[in-house]
């Protein structure tokens, strides 16, 4: 490979195209698929070229970076008819920045490079699409140690925080972990904000009474300022999405023989915000669930 390998992407949603962008803005040269092809227009439009197939993606790239919706994407994209595995070659390394089961990407990563000698990164992000822009996110890495560092001068233009977690699959452990923290946690806040605006407080004042105390941190901060305005427009991450990251983490409880109530909770009232229509809402805006008389 050359000291500036040409890209690939596959999957521009709302992360796929915000990471797309911060790479074309830092001099990488990139080439794109996404299922959806009206998706693919505004990143071709700041410099990247579009590509008929994740088989021509590899093709024409040294390295391949995914960011899709769940695993059966990804399995769909590595070794479905048009995939990945398709024109994988030895040498090529696989990044996968979906949320999917740490087994099956250990098993699909094996896969590959047995039947390829493709590499792979399971490599989940956190932050969100503003985070992305600005190359702040979060990646939580699994994989072979020589691969990871292959990929470490593409993540230091998208991450903040880069840390190989482990062997493969040991990423999406990570990333579970983070969603179980993230999804309890919102509805934990969207329930402390309802109590504050229900109490004999200004709701809006929380965040400054509580700096510097143990409740302190980026949620609070962040997050509680976006919920107590209702600005969830437009979303930074599906609730669908979440939802899905939530029943991970549920099955992975349950396969553990866990019993984990808090997370529990937090995985039924996504269920019944989702199910209520608001899939395609802001994760955030589960605080619409409780509403005051």
């Amino acid at each position: 490979m050359s000291d500036k390998p040409s890209l690939g992407f596959v999957g521009l949603g709302l992360m796929g195209t915000a990471m797309s962008q911060r790479l074309l803005e830092k001099g990488w040269q990139l080439n794109v698929w996404n299922l959806e092809s009206e998706r693919i227009a505004p990143v071709v439009a700041a410099g990247a070229v579009a590509m008929a197939s994740p088989a021509q993606v590899a093709a024409e790239s040294d390295i391949v970076l995914m960011c899709v919706l769940h695993t059966q994407a990804v399995e769909q994209c590595v070794f479905g008819p048009a995939g990945i595995a398709q024109t994988a070659r030895s040498g090529q390394i696989l990044v996968d920045h979906s949320t999917a089961d740490p087994k099956k990407s250990k098993g699909l990563a094996a896969k590959l490079r047995a039947e390829t000698g493709m590499g792979w990164v399971d490599a989940p992000v956190s932050g969100g699409p503003l985070a992305a822009r600005a190359g702040e996110l979060t990646i939580m890495a699994g994989g072979e140690e020589q691969d990871v560092d292959v990929v470490r001068p593409i993540m230091a233009d998208l991450a903040a925080n880069f840390t190989r977690a482990g062997g493969s699959g040991a990423g999406q452990v990570a990333k579970m972990l983070n969603q179980a923290i993230v999804g309890t946690t919102y509805v934990l806040m969207a329930e402390a904000l309802v109590l504050a605006e229900s109490s004999d407080i200004d709701a809006a004042k929380l965040p400054e009474c509580l700096a510097g105390g143990h409740a302190d941190g980026t949620l609070l901060r962040q997050l509680y300022p976006r919920m107590q305005a209702r600005a969830f427009e437009p979303p930074l991450g599906y609730a669908r999405q979440l939802l899905k990251d939530m029943h991970a983490v549920q099955s992975e409880i349950h396969g553990l023989g866990l019993e984990l109530p808090l997370i529990e909770k937090a995985v039924t009232q996504y269920e019944t915000y989702v199910s209520a229509g608001n899939d395609m809402k802001d994760g955030a805006s589960i605080v619409n669930l409780y509403k005051k008389d």
